[in-house]
């Protein structure tokens, strides 16, 4: 069995295994690039971590996730900064043990509202903040960190950054090859300005990662698991897939997907689901087959 080439496994789609668990799925089910997530590779170690999957010979997409600093000065705020850090000297250490075409990309999620506050803009200026701290950092580890738009409905107590468009204003400070944007389009599909924005983020040479899951409604009591299989809601995927394909991106694309019943599938078999739900609903958009 072979998954498609520009097919990655965000770790969070299998979230309760251990990246040994997830890597043995992927390399089951024929992909040849995962993302990581945090926690996983903490548990390991990450030297351990590191050498897993270089022994896999698996390409490494991404890292996630940190941020989480939309809050003024304090020690809140320090200790996020310096939970960062130490992310973006993960992000390094395991793109550099990844197979070749490995990218060394740490996503951002810049964090809800800051407890008693109602000033969104305030909250996103303190991301933006953030960001300029870690910018050396990520600049000397040759890592990018990737703003990631969260819908709407996630600002108060996720995401402040809710299009697109406000996270390119925020990454538009920065180099390009320091600070990007992720395109998921389960945050961003219903923004009418979307395909302007992925055009300008092209253009800048922005866009850090491509995530693809579907929407389906109704959402489940837990909005954080609404996620599902590309192909099995309403997203439109030719267009999306085909505007970012059309800025000049020919990396891995990987599936995420938050959502109760499939992560109490077992592993294998939401890996091969994945793959061949990417393969409908996603892979006959994609201009390149092999990632640069």
């Amino acid at each position: 069995m072979s998954a498609h080439p520009r097919l990655s496994m965000n770790q969070g789609t299998i979230k309760h295994a251990s990246l040994p668990e997830a890597i043995d799925a992927v390399l089951g089910a024929g992909y040849a690039s995962i993302g990581t997530w945090r926690e996983p590779v903490q548990e390991l170690g990450l030297a351990e971590s590191a050498a897993r999957l270089a022994d896999s010979g698996l390409r490494l997409s991404t890292h996630c996730r940190s941020g989480f600093f939309a809050m003024p000065e304090g020690p809140a705020r320090r200790a996020a900064i310096d939970d960062n850090l130490r992310a973006i000297e993960e992000t390094a250490t395991l793109a550099a043990a990844g197979a070749e075409g490995s990218t060394a990309v740490l996503v951002i999620v810049g964090g809800g509202m800051p407890e008693g506050s109602r000033d969104v803009i305030g909250a996103r200026e303190h991301v933006r903040d953030a960001i300029g701290e870690l910018a050396p950092a990520a600049k000397g580890a040759g890592v990018t960190l990737a703003i990631e738009a969260l819908h709407p409905m996630y600002a108060s107590d996720r995401c402040v950054v809710s299009t697109l468009g406000q996270a390119l204003d925020i990454a538009e400070d920065f180099d390009a090859d320091v600070v990007g944007a992720v395109v998921d389009t389960f945050h961003v599909w219903w923004d009418p300005e979307l395909l302007p924005q992925i055009a300008r983020a092209g253009a800048a040479g922005r866009i850090a990662t491509y995530q693809v899951c579907d929407w389906a409604t109704p959402l489940p009591a837990d909005v954080l698991m609404g996620r599902h299989y590309p192909g099995d809601g309403v997203i439109d995927f030719a267009s999306i897939t085909a505007a970012v394909e059309a800025t000049g991106y020919d990396r891995d694309v990987e599936v995420e997907l938050f959502n109760a019943d499939i992560w109490a599938t077992p592993f294998d078999e939401v890996a091969r689901r994945t793959a061949e739900s990417f393969a409908a609903a996603v892979a006959p958009h994609l201009a390149a087959s092999v990632p640069a």
